[in-house]
């Protein structure tokens, strides 16, 4: 932000909104306002109460550096080191992907598996800060969980993400490659894998290409890389009866159902999300431990 420090934070806010708005950003007014209380430690309701409240010259320095990170296209989350999904807050830094609200559909797919008294295992392949295990660790309480990372820093996030919302007690975090130090039988087995082919990751939107992890994005030379490595080790892993789902980019279906089949895994459903786009593939076996057919779910 140029020029003087507004001195009260109402005119911060104006500021810091014109400001983020004048640089193309999408949500400016809520931006500014998630970086002032941040900023400032206080809640929004003291901001309602006495938009005439005064900043202290340290405060304002504090706040309007806030706001150049921002302008600089450093996301929100990654400012405060915080993302909310699923309607709780994760702890988020350089070495986890930044959740995205398109991931909400695999927990949508995943929690329609069972209910609050069918105990399930689940497997997470690359769990990043762990806000899909915890997650539905939180809405299933005789659920337990497994959640696999390539990253020792990424499984340090998990671990406090689970210990946050009380749940580590229920996850086991384990440092390997997709799944390939992993042993046992699970009902479920859930991914939100790297995807975007790696020419096309110098087009993604700054906030995305300069502050994700690279290796939580790079799907490999078609984006396939991860679907290709999980299919190999999800029938070994999968009970009878088992679903497993990947999360998709938009234009994938048809390319993770024929990795799907060359693994002699059957797609026989996908589920959208709220935009339309193909966001989820499901797999799923029978009581028998073989792949049920297309339209049999």
């Amino acid at each position: 932000m140029s020029g003087p420090f507004p001195e009260t934070a109402g005119a911060w806010l104006r500021a810091a909104s014109d400001a983020l708005a004048a640089a193309g950003k999408e949500t400016p007014a809520l931006d500014a306002r998630m970086l002032l209380l941040d900023g400032l430690r206080i809640p929004h309701s003291v901001i309602i109460a006495d938009p005439e409240l005064v900043l202290t010259q340290q405060e304002c320095a504090h706040v309007k550096e806030l706001v150049d990170r921002r302008l600089a296209g450093e996301p929100v989350s990654r400012i405060l080191g915080v993302r909310e999904f699923w309607g709780r807050k994760f702890q988020v830094n350089p070495d986890v992907l930044d959740p995205r609200p398109d991931t909400e559909t695999l927990i949508e797919a995943v929690l329609e598996f069972g209910d609050q008294d069918t105990p399930i295992r689940f497997l997470e392949i690359g769990t990043g800060s762990g806000c899909i295990a915890v997650t539905l660790l939180a809405e299933r309480k005789n659920w337990i969980g497994t959640a696999t990372d390539i990253s020792p820093a990424a499984l340090e996030v998990a671990q406090a993400n689970a210990k946050h919302h009380s749940v580590a007690e229920r996850l086991s975090l384990v440092e390997t490659s997709w799944a390939d130090a992993v042993d046992g039988c699970f009902d479920v087995i859930c991914s939100n894998p790297p995807y975007i082919p790696s020419d096309e990751l110098s087009g993604l939107a700054p906030e995305v290409r300069d502050h994700d992890p690279r290796l939580a994005l790079d799907g490999g030379n078609d984006g396939l890389d991860a679907y290709r490595a999980i299919a190999k080790t999800a029938p070994k892993l999968l009970a009878a009866g088992g679903m497993m789902m990947l999360e998709i980019g938009a234009d994938q279906k048809n390319d993770v159902q024929k990795a799907m089949e060359r693994a002699h895994l059957r797609h026989i459903r996908t589920k959208r999300d709220l935009a339309g786009h193909d966001r989820v593939v499901i797999v799923q076996h029978d009581e028998t431990g073989n792949v049920v057919e297309d339209g049999q779910l």
